[in-house]
C-alpha cells in the first residue's frame, strides 16, 4: 500500500533530502516530507539552486500558511514559480502496521512516549506540543479513513486533552463546508461512510501491569525479545552451529532481516498463538513441505526414466500414462508456490529458533508462569526472592518487570523491611531502581490499589491460557454495549458533528492508548472482535511499549 510504504520510509527520505545533490535540470522531482522548518528550508534552497525541472511537493501533514508563504517567497526570488507544479497535503502522519492496527509516525518516538507525557518536570508548553503532535496524527488518520468519529475518553488525564483538541480540530474542519475534508468525494471513500466509528481514547495509566508482563504469544514475544521494527525482524546469525576450533578466527555473524507481512499466511494465522503451538505448526509445515518435495522428486524420476537421454521427446509424452502426465504438470505449476512455502518455513524456523533461545537462556517460561500466578492470586511454588536472586534466571530488566507486577497487583503493599530486602536483591542482580521509585510515586497508584485492585486483577489474570478481557478491552466493551459501569460511567462524550451529542450503539470502533500500547492488548482486542459486537475494530497506539 502506497501510503504505508511511503510513510515507513520517512526517515530514509529525510536523509536523502538533506544530502548533497547535483542539479538535474531536465528531471521533475517529487518530495514526500514532513513540513518541518528544516525540510522547508532545504526545499527553498533546492529552488534557489535550480536543481530540477519541476517540483511536486507532498507533505505528510498539512503545511501551515506561514511555511507555504516561505516556499512561495523562495520560488519567486529564484524565478521558479511556474516550476512548483503541485503542492499536496497528504495527511499520512501515521504508520499502518496491520490491517487493523496503526501507530503514530514520528521520527523521535521518545518525544511522545509515556515518559515524556508523565515527566514530573514537564512544562505546560511541552505538554501542549506533545498533545498537538498526537492530535495531528489522529486527524490525519481520520481524514484518510474518511470518517468523523464519536469520541469517548476518561476525565482528568492526557487522554482527555487529546480528545478535546481532536474534537476542536474536527469541528473547525467541518465548519468550512467548502473546504472540509469530510464531505463529498472524501467521505465517499471512507470505510465508515454509513456507520460512524466509536473512537475510544484510553490513558496508559489505566493498566500498568500488562505492558510489563512477559507474554507467551508469537508476535508479542518477537517484539519483546527480538529487534522488531515496522514488521521487520533484524537478527544476527552465526555462520555455523559448531564453535570455532581453538586458535581459529571467530566465525563472523551474519545480519539478516525478515519481513513479517500480510502475504505470509503462516504469520497471519499464528501471530496471536501461544509459542508452543507455533513451534508445532512450524514442524507440521516442514513435514508437509518435505512430503511435497519428495513427491516432485519421485515424479521427476519417473519422467527421466521414459527416455534414454532424460529429456521429454514427443514419443515419451504420448507414451506416458495420462495420470502421470497430469501429476507432473501439476507439480511444475506448483513449483513457485513450493519455493515460497520453503522460504516462509525457513523464515519462521529461524525466527522461532531465536525466540526459543531467549526463552531458554532467560527462563522466560518461568517468568510467564510466575506472573500468571501473581496476577490470578494462585499458590506460588517458589519465592519471588529466589527468582530475583537466581543469576541464571533472566536479565536485570526481566527481574525488575517481574517485581513491578508483584508490586502493582499485590493487595497490600509490602512492608518497608520486605521492600528493603527486595531492593537489595534487585541491586545485587544489577537492576536500576528508577522504575520502582516511579511506581511508588505514581499519583494514581493509591487510587488503583484502594478502589480498583480488582480492575487490575481481572484484566491480566490467566492471560493467553484463558480468555479474559484486559482493561482496555473491557472499557471498549462497556462503551460499545452502553453498559452502566463505574469504570466508564464518567467518560466524556464528543460528537464533532453535533452541538450536543447523544449516545448510540456502534458497530465499529477504534481504540487509541495515549502513552503507548502493546501487542498483548492488540491481540486481546482482536480476539474480542471475533466474538464481541464489533463488525470491525482498529487498534492504535502513540507508540508500542515493551511487550
Amino acid at each position: 500500500n502506497k501510503k504505508m510504504t511511503q510513510t515507513i520510509n520517512q526517515n530514509q527520505n529525510s536523509r536523502l533530502l538533506h544530502s548533497d545533490r547535483d542539479p538535474i535540470p531536465d528531471v521533475p522531482a517529487v518530495y514526500f516530507v514532513m513540513p518541518t522548518e528544516e525540510n522547508i528550508d532545504r526545499i527553498c534552497q533546492d529552488l534557489r539552486n535550480q536543481l530540477y525541472e519541476s517540483y511536486y511537493l507532498n507533505f505528510i501533514s498539512a503545511i501551515s500558511r506561514s511555511k507555504l508563504e516561505d516556499i512561495a517567497s523562495a520560488a519567486l526570488a529564484a524565478n521558479a514559480v511556474t516550476q512548483v507544479t503541485k503542492v499536496y497535503d497528504q495527511y499520512l502522519n501515521f504508520i499502518t502496521l496491520e490491517d487493523d492496527m496503526f501507530t503514530l509516525c514520528h521520527q523521535n518516538k521518545e518525544l511522545i512516549s509515556y515518559h515524556a507525557i508523565n515527566r514530573a518536570d514537564i512544562q505546560d508548553t511541552e505538554m501542549e506540543a506533545i498533545m498537538d503532535t498526537v492530535v495531528d496524527s489522529l486527524f490525519c488518520f481520520f481524514v484518510t479513513l474518511g470518517a468523523v468519529p464519536i469520541i469517548r475518553c476518561p476525565r482528568g488525564n492526557a487522554a482527555e486533552m487529546v480528545a478535546v483538541k481532536l474534537d476542536k480540530k474536527l469541528r473547525e474542519n467541518l465548519r468550512d463546508a467548502r473546504n472540509s475534508l469530510f464531505t463529498g468525494d472524501n467521505m465517499a471513500a471512507g470505510q465508515f461512510s454509513f456507520q460512524r466509528p466509536l473512537f475510544v481514547l484510553v490513558d496508559r495509566n489505566v493498566d500498568m501491569a500488562t505492558p510489563l508482563h512477559h507474554t507467551w504469544t508469537y508476535q508479542a514475544l518477537i517484539h519483546d525479545v527480538l529487534d522488531l521494527q515496522l514488521n521487520r525482524v533484524v537478527m544476527e546469525e552465526g555462520a555455523g552451529a559448531d564453535p570455532s576450533p581453538t586458535g581459529a578466527r571467530p566465525k563472523k555473524k551474519i545480519r539478516k532481516t525478515y519481513d513479517l507481512t500480510a502475504a505470509d499466511k503462516f504469520w497471519q494465522k499464528h501471530k496471536g498463538s501461544p509459542f508452543p503451538e507455533v513451534a508445532e505448526s512450524v514442524q507440521e509445515e516442514l513435514d508437509s513441505y518435505r512430503a511435497q518435495e519428495d513427491e516432485v522428486k519421485h515424479l521427476k524420476s519417473i519422467m527421466s526414466r521414459t527416455s534414454p537421454d532424460g529429456r521429454l521427446s514427443g514419443w515419451c509424452v504420448f507414451s506416458l500414462r495420462l495420470k502421470t502426465l497430469c501429476l507432473y504438470i501439476l507439480c511444475c505449476s506448483s513449483l513457485p508456490e513450493l519455493l515460497e512455502k520453503k522460504r516462509l518455513i525457513d523464515l519462521h524456523t529461524n525466527v522461532a529458533t531465536a525466540v526459543l533461545d531467549h526463552i531458554k537462556s532467560r527462563k522466560l517460561d518461568v517468568y510467564f508462569e510466575y506472573e500468571e500466578k501473581l496476577m490470578s492470586k494462585s499458590t506460588l511454588d517458589k519465592s519471588l526472592l529466589d527468582i530475583i536472586s537466581d543469576p541464571d534466571a533472566g536479565t536485570p530488566e526481566d527481574k525488575m518487570r517481574l517485581f513491578l507486577i508483584y508490586y502493582i497487583t499485590a493487595q497490600q503493599a509490602p512492608s518497608e523491611s520486605d521492600l528493603e530486602q527486595y531492593k537489595t536483591a534487585l541491586l545485587d542482580a544489577g537492576c536500576d531502581l528508577s522504575p520502582l521509585n516511579y511506581i511508588k510515586q505514581w499519583n494514581l497508584f493509591s487510587r488503583v490499589m484502594n478502589s480498583g485492585s480488582q480492575f487490575v486483577m481481572e484484566g491480566v489474570k490467566n492471560l493467553v491460557l484463558k480468555q479474559h478481557n484486559l482493561p482496555v478491552t473491557r472499557i471498549l466493551d462497556n462503551l460499545m454495549e452502553m453498559k452502566s459501569n463505574p469504570e466508564t460511567d464518567d467518560y466524556r462524550y464528543f460528537d464533532p458533528k453535533m452541538l450536543r451529542g447523544s449516545e448510540r450503539y456502534h458497530a465499529n470502533a477504534i481504540v487509541f492508548v495515549v502513552g503507548g500500547g502493546n501487542y498483548i492488548e492488540y491481540q486481546n482486542l482482536v480476539d474480542y472482535a471475533k466474538v464481541g459486537p464489533l463488525l470491525r475494530s482498529h487498534r492504535a497506539d502513540a507508540e508500542l511499549t515493551q511487550s
